[in-house]
């Protein structure tokens, strides 16, 4: 793989990572009136490919070195509705790299609402060789970059919403 822009690769260092702005398509309201947790998903999943190209480990990654990153696992935490034209805006966080699998956090904030996150999604990935199909090791420069990156994200607060579990027993305060 060519040698990564150290300005781009740096920008998402500086954590929180912003990823692009969104805005709710009409195509995304269901009959409720709101944007579909599909839809969540799918805003959640650009951020994933935006911050993963912006570390060189997206789609220059799979065409240069035949690996990509699979989501193996995900959480996804609805807490605000979202409507028709609302600008949407995700941060993605690393809170762990293994040198093969990678967890981030993404909260989904809304211009319209402000405050907390309008949606959370935690997601598991697994950097996969494409030809045998198998979970390998990132390439030794992903790898580095990666690194800097998690050591970055890791002097961060760790979010209230990461690790969270489905359960029907009563949640205790803090």
């Amino acid at each position: 793989m060519a040698e990564s822009d150290p300005t781009r690769a740096s920008s998402a260092l500086a954590a929180p990572w912003p990823a692009p702005a969104e805005a709710v398509r009409p195509e995304w309201i269901d009959a409720n009136g709101h944007m579909n947790v599909a839809y969540y998903v799918l805003v959640f999943d650009h951020a994933t490919d935006a911050f993963l190209d912006l570390l060189d480990v997206g789609e220059r990654y799979r065409t240069m070195e035949g690996m990509a990153f699979f989501v193996t696992e995900a959480h996804v935490t609805y807490e605000r509705e979202l409507c028709g034209g609302d600008q949407l805006q995700v941060f993605t966080q690393i809170l762990g790299f293994d040198g093969t699998r990678l967890v981030l956090f993404h909260q989904m904030q809304c211009e319209r609402l402000g405050g907390p996150a309008a949606a959370t999604n935690e997601v598991l990935c697994l950097n996969v060789d494409l030809e045998t199909r198998r979970a390998v090791p990132l390439a030794a420069a992903a790898r580095q970059r990666l690194h800097a990156a998690a050591a970055a994200h890791a002097q961060l607060p760790r979010p209230a919403r990461a690790g969270r579990t489905i359960s029907l027993a009563t949640r205790r305060p803090g």
